[in-house]
């Protein structure tokens, strides 16, 4: 599948398949992450792989819209040191994440982190420096559904594309 397409067909999966992803492919994934644009490549980010399911149950108890972690069999954890552009950085690495994934046929699920009132919390449990802030958690997995990256309804380019002004 050709880049473009990837991006058309990949969608936020919260079902999964209980079988286990490779240690292999979960490295891929966050090797693709860092590759992301950084403001003045200052490349703020760390990357925790979740895989074990006493954790990603913690996990799915702190997240309040993140339950369907309980199901998913691999988590990544985006962290950013506190920079000025680590909001940024960090969503650009968690975009690559969620590509990467759907590249491997791999379900994902954008899990908000920074300024969430359980980012704390998620901190201390995965042992993050003080410094760093969570940008994002990333559920994985394969998904149940069999045609879970079929193209769903978006906004036609007509009504979001405007040129030189509105």
């Amino acid at each position: 599948m050709d880049a473009i397409e990837l991006i058309k067909a990949r969608r936020s999966i919260r079902e999964y398949q209980d079988k286990p992803i490779a240690k292999e492919i979960l490295e891929k994934i966050v090797d693709a992450a860092r590759f992301a644009p950084t403001a003045r490549n200052v490349q703020p980010w760390e990357f925790v792989v979740i895989t074990k399911p006493e954790m990603l149950e913690k996990l799915a108890g702190l997240a309040e819209n993140g339950r369907f972690l309980l199901q998913a069999k691999a988590c990544i954890a985006v962290f950013c040191n506190d920079t000025k552009y680590y909001l940024e950085d960090g969503c650009a690495a968690t975009q690559n994440i969620l590509l990467a994934a759907a590249g491997f046929g791999i379900g994902s699920c954008w899990v908000a982190g920074d300024k969430k009132p359980y980012a704390l919390e998620v901190s201390k449990l995965l042992g993050a420096k003080e410094a760093l802030k969570l940008v994002s958690l990333v559920s994985l997995g394969y998904p149940k559904a069999q045609n879970a990256f079929r193209l769903g309804e978006k906004r036609s380019l007509r009504e979001v594309l405007h040129w030189e002004k509105f």
